[in-house]
């Protein structure tokens, strides 16, 4: 696939497909869209380990998983998924070979007026729903023209009609709360998330130490560093771990495969991760708070 086809090779989608529990495509309407971002959700981590090998080792060229088939490829091989750009550009990719009306869209997380955040449209019978690859809210989330407050708590998410746009609104550990996420750009070309994916080498939270995010049934797990994060319908809880207990969730809890984890120690990332966070790790500002809190 070049930079300005959305087509995936059939043998490379009919793959992804399969990994993601579906013989067939799913069925071009919600119920099939509910569907596949579910099964996303369950299989494709929100992690950053290819990254933090590339920037640790200085690689020329794009970033890891800029190209979708590079994503997937290496998702299918090894396990590892992806932060905000190429994640989304991968689900993207899916989508449309699955026969989705899927299209690119660019936002502001924290609503900071800046094009940080990327993620997914697709439309349904002139309505559309947001499905991101970063949030994964197992759920398709309505995008109409009053407010939706989802009722999962272990996946809380809103969202409110803002002008032309929306507000997307969700929480995730180890924050306590809601961040405002603008839908910004819509629809965005593929150079703008390439563009944005590599403004990201200076300035994003998923540089230096590890963050990796998986659903299970029930249950989201969150590596923050080394810090082990599991939230499920009872509350959350928090636990730090040694070098040993962290390449075993690595393994067998996000999925990494074998070689993956062996060269983000040998890069020094494992080391890196048990450093302290820096000290302004993420833009301060007024975040407000959602419509079920006004």
């Amino acid at each position: 696939m070049n930079l300005d086809s959305p087509s995936l090779p059939a043998d490379l989608a009919g793959r992804v497909l399969e990994r993601l529990g579906f013989q067939h495509p799913p069925s071009p309407d919600l119920v099939g869209l509910s569907a596949l971002y579910r099964a996303w959700c369950l299989r494709v981590p929100f992690e950053n380990t290819r990254k933090m090998i590339a920037l640790r080792r200085g690689a020329d060229g794009p970033l890891p998983g800029a190209y979708a088939e590079d994503f997937l490829e290496h998702w299918l091989a090894h396990g590892t998924g992806g932060t905000c750009w190429p994640s989304s550009n991968a689900l993207y990719a899916v989508l449309r070979a699955a026969g989705f009306d899927a299209r690119r869209v660019i936002a502001s997380m924290r609503d900071l007026g800046v094009l940080n955040h990327a993620s997914v449209k697709v439309a349904i019978d002139g309505r559309d729903w947001l499905v991101d690859s970063s949030m994964l809210l197992n759920a398709p989330l309505p995008l109409g023209p009053g407010v939706f407050v989802g009722d999962d708590p272990v996946w809380p998410a809103e969202v409110e009609a803002s002008g032309a746009s929306h507000v997307v609104w969700w929480h995730t550990p180890p924050g306590t709360v809601y961040l405002p996420c603008r839908l910004l750009m819509d629809p965005a070309p593929l150079q703008d998330y390439l563009d944005g994916y590599e403004r990201s080498r200076e300035r994003s939270p998923f540089n230096q130490r590890l963050y990796a995010r998986r659903n299970r049934p029930g249950e989201l797990l969150i590596l923050a560093g080394r810090t082990r994060y599991l939230r499920g319908r009872g509350g959350t809880t928090s636990r730090d771990l040694d070098a040993d207990e962290l390449k075993q969730s690595l393994r067998e809890e996000i999925g990494l495969s074998a070689e993956m984890l062996a060269r983000w120690i040998d890069c020094g990332a494992l080391a890196a991760s048990f450093e302290p966070p820096p000290a302004a790790s993420a833009p301060q500002g007024e975040l407000g708070s959602p419509p079920s809190r006004r």
